[in-house]
């Protein structure tokens, strides 16, 4: 919106990140598609605007990567990915604090507090404590405007990049945000005297020149502040609440809704990293009891804990994950209690089970899950599609750690096991597994379930890499199961191809081709 006047309008936090994105003058977006980022990126490819262009890229570190080659030529990036996503991203990350970048650049980092559509809920708040970069975790539709806004600045003022934290219960959130125009002002290019520095000087020059002025803006910045509900009764212990993100929102709705904490102070953290210790230290010094409230895990509580007064996850007055307004409320009644055993129950443990998702009953690869199932051969599964072939009544995968593992996995096993690698994880990491498998001479078969789509994730389109693997590995086979579903076939051809490459030495791969039928 240049050269346009402020105005308001209301939205939900992607859309105001989208806002925010644009509104920053960012030249391009990268991505990895991934819940909950997927609806994000899809904002920005439906958005026609000349001004940014934007992509879903093979995997998080090349996505980081390019975004880096723009910063450093003077254009602001953003790259989205999903917190397992971080784990891959992080090496050009952590090196680029101390190299240095350009223009600003912002990684939205999508968590999945509950797991919805993860193999985790880790938490990549703690990825600004390694990569000693600043973190934002907007706890509203205007906290992801602003936060988005001001990480931009704050990441050219740095030269470093910034971490901005989302959940999908900022997604579903709704408020009203106030647009701002467009920044004339030019951004920075990479500046080379850097170089002038050795390897530990940098790290010295980042901590005397760059950390104190985060530890600045922390301590200062109005993202940070205390919000107290009604008048405190009198003769009632002072009660404290510490959170971040979302969770913010569900305690500012419950405290105003419920009535039955007043005089509760709030301490709103959209900026968590660095944490603003002088500001949480008066404000634990202010309050007898302090609940700290954060999705996924114990963040700022394993950081202030050590001032006694202060309850959470570790405590057991809330549990790992996802929060919800009950588990808030429990706290709130239990807030008298030093320990609460309530995550060991059996009964609540089981109150956290959700349903699990299965693989789809028109699913093309059905026939070759049934075979898995019955042979006694080690099978290395992915994070794509087979891992939902792993619980009962299935039962076809054993193991699956990570996108692109599967292929690596496979190699470590005592006897030649099958790996199953989907066409979009062989992409994004697999192929990798699969030079080195080649390279050492690895005893594994290989099945690629080719769909030509990243199929858990929204469908987006994934390259053709079958003349690579035939660069890679002289054994290669072809195998149509479309074909075989027409023919209302068994799958006794593609089982008699699979113990045929299982009794040939060395390493073998079948690309399985089959439509999903979701795309």
């Amino acid at each position: 919106m240049k050269d346009e006047a402020a105005y308001e309008t209301v939205c939900n936090g992607f859309e105001a990140l989208c806002f925010a994105a644009l509104d920053s003058d960012v030249a391009l977006i990268t991505g990895v598609p991934g819940y909950p980022v997927t609806s994000l990126m899809e904002l920005f490819l439906k958005t026609n605007d000349p001004t940014y262009s934007a992509s879903w890229l093979t995997n998080e570190k090349v996505a980081l990567e390019v975004a880096l080659g723009v910063s450093v030529s003077g254009r602001r990036a953003l790259v989205l990915v999903k917190h397992v996503g971080m784990n891959l991203l992080s090496d050009p990350l952590i090196t680029s604090v101390t190299h240095t970048i350009g223009a600003g650049l912002v990684i939205i980092a999508g968590d999945d507090p509950g797991a919805k559509g993860s193999q985790n809920e880790q938490d990549s708040r703690w990825y600004g404590r390694i990569a000693e970069v600043a973190v934002f975790d907007p706890s509203s539709p205007e906290a992801a405007y602003r936060t988005l806004r001001r990480a931009y600045e704050l990441s050219e003022e740095s030269r470093v990049p910034v971490i901005l934290r989302v959940t999908a219960g900022l997604e579903k959130s709704k408020g009203k945000i106030r647009r701002l125009p467009v920044s004339s002002a030019p951004h920075p290019e990479f500046d080379r005297s850097i170089w002038k520095l050795r390897m530990t000087e940098k790290h010295q020059h980042f901590h005397s020149k760059v950390y104190p002025m985060l530890e600045e803006e922390v301590e200062t910045t109005d993202f940070n502040e205390i919000r107290k509900e009604g008048e405190l009764i009198k003769g009632a212990e002072r009660i404290g609440v510490i959170s971040s993100g979302f969770a913010s929102a569900l305690v500012e709705d419950i405290v105003k809704k419920s009535g039955k904490h007043q005089g509760i102070s709030h301490l709103v953290l959209n900026l968590v990293n660095p944490l603003p210790m002088k500001k949480i230290g008066a404000f634990l010094k202010d309050n007898q009891k302090v609940l700290v409230i954060e999705e996924s895990e114990p963040f700022i509580e394993e950081q202030i804990r050590i001032a006694g007064n202060v309850c959470g996850k570790k405590t057991g007055h809330l549990p790992y994950g996802e929060i919800t307004p009950e588990d808030i409320e429990f706290a709130f009644e239990h807030i008298e209690e030093e320990k609460v055993s309530r995550l060991a129950d059996s009964g609540f443990i089981e109150s956290r089970k959700k349903g699990r998702a299965a693989i789809c009953e028109d699913c093309p690869y059905l026939p070759l899950y049934y075979f898995l199932r019955i042979t006694d051969i080690r099978v290395a599964g992915d994070m794509g599609c087979s891992v939902r072939s792993a619980p009962e009544p299935l039962a076809a995968v054993d193991i699956s750690f990570a996108l692109g593992s599967a292929i690596s996995v496979a190699c470590g096993f005592e006897k030649k096991g099958i790996a199953v690698i989907g066409d979009f994880a062989l992409a994004h990491s697999g192929i990798l597994g699969l030079l080195n498998a080649a390279n050492e001479g690895c005893e594994v078969l290989v099945l690629v379930l080719q769909n030509e789509v990243a199929a858990m994730t929204g469908g987006q389109k994934v390259p053709d890499l079958r003349k690579v693997v035939e660069a890679i590995v002289p054994d290669v086979s072809f195998f149509d199961m479309d074909n075989e579903v027409k023919k209302q076939s068994s799958g006794s051809e593609l089982s008699d191809l699979i113990k045929e490459k299982l009794a040939f030495p060395g390493i073998s791969v079948i690309f399985i081709k089959g439509m999903c039928r979701k795309y």
